[in-house]
């Protein structure tokens, strides 16, 4: 329990932390990574090099003091980062040494400003945000030790498949290599993919949502090929099927609900390949539930699964699709009942612009769940939608 006056002290500092946030991750980082380089391992280097970390963590900071003396405001951002850091191996240990370098790069930056009250009190409040995360990482880890054919931590699969989707998206069937079953998973989750490339020094982790319903003895994930992304190039021009690469266990709190109102599912992209999960799901578990499946992207030669989701939906009366090559211009023919609950998933600017016109076309906050690949930034003017990965 933190004292009034360190949350006193911690909510004043909320300004500064607005402006000069980034500064302080940056050099979080720079100083991380130079004591610790181990720690490389775990995280993105291209988010890093962009600068999106460095601003999510910056995000992450100013909120927390926004709202330390309600953190419960925060629990669904602290259960949906929660989830992402199981998937990357996050420990317990992790947390003091985060701890000490951020408190450091604090003083580092702000200097005399950075008092010994206010490092006190960040110490204070930087304590009791690490113990919820490990709370809930704890009890993640748990979960999937304990269940059907779970494990904790990475574990070795063949890449059993490869199935081109389109000109950019590429399919990957991931079997267990001790030939076992793969845990259970709900719609709209995603596993970490540990990979090691020639030349690099250190290992590579990315996350995909898994684009099929679950099967029990294989992952499916669809990676787009990213203009300089080194790993999905990788796996796209250089991983051959039957070689292996580390997985773990599913993750992710972007699930499809099991009530039985109407499901619009919005994709701009590759943001299909979770919706891919939902809507297969959707018609094995609940094969008389609405289903609207609308899918976006730039042309015909770029569009994934188109054949497979009107294989899906075929015989399914009270299920409709739609692929729209351009900008997709949502309009109320497109929306179900009020009862309806909308999914989105895409590049951040789809996201934007969908969410956006979901409200001005009367759509509820709390009936729109939505999803985005990369660290947590900002979506500014969807902020009150509650979201969640990469």
């Amino acid at each position: 329990m933190l004292s009034q006056r360190t949350i006193d002290i911690v909510k004043s500092t909320a300004p500064i932390l607005e402006a000069r946030g980034i500064d302080i991750t940056t050099v979080f980082y720079k100083n991380l990574f130079t004591e610790h380089p181990e720690l490389l391992h775990i995280f993105n280097q291209t988010n890093q090099k962009q600068g999106r970390q460095q601003t999510a963590l910056a995000n992450a900071v100013y909120a927390a003091a926004l709202n330390i003396d309600q953190l419960h405001t925060i629990l669904s951002v602290v259960k949906q980062i929660g989830h992402k850091h199981r998937s990357l191996g996050v420990r317990a240990e992790h947390y003091p040494i985060v701890g000490e370098h951020l408190l450091r790069a604090i003083k580092q930056v702000l200097g005399d400003a950075a008092t010994e009250d206010i490092i006190s009190a960040w110490a204070d409040a930087y304590g009791v945000i690490a113990d919820a995360f490990i709370g809930v990482e704890k009890e993640l880890y748990e979960q999937v030790r304990n269940q059907r054919a779970g494990f904790a931590d990475f574990k070795s699969f063949i890449v059993a498949k490869k199935v081109r989707e389109s000109d950019v998206i590429t399919s990957f069937y991931l079997e267990p290599a001790d030939g076992g079953e793969v845990p259970g998973y709900d719609a709209g989750q995603y596993i970490s993919v540990r990979l090691n490339i020639p030349g690099e020094t250190y290992s590579h982790i990315r996350q995909y949502s898994l684009s099929s319903s679950h099967h029990p003895n294989f992952f499916r994930i669809s990676v787009k090929r990213e203009g300089k992304g080194t790993v999905s190039a990788y796996l796209h021009d250089q991983f051959k099927e039957g070689e292996v690469l580390e997985v773990s266990a599913p993750a992710g709190d972007f699930v499809l609900n099991d009530e039985n109102t109407p499901l619009v599912l919005i994709s701009g992209g590759v943001g299909i390949t979770p919706m891919m999960s939902m809507l297969e799901t959707t018609f094995r578990n609940q094969p008389s539930r609405t289903v609207s499946f609308i899918h976006a992207s730039r042309n015909e030669a770029v569009q994934p699964f188109k054949a497979e989701v009107e294989r899906v939906i075929q015989g399914h009366p009270d299920a409709k699709c739609s692929f729209v090559y351009g900008t997709l211009s949502l309009s109320e023919e497109h929306l179900e009942d009020d009862g309806a609950d909308y999914y989105v998933c895409g590049p951040v600017m789809f996201m934007k612009a969908v969410i956006e016109r979901l409200k001005q076309l009367g759509v509820p906050v709390a009936k729109i769940h939505y999803e985005f690949f990369g660290p947590g930034l900002d979506l500014a003017g969807v902020e009150e939608v509650e979201k969640t990965h990469s």
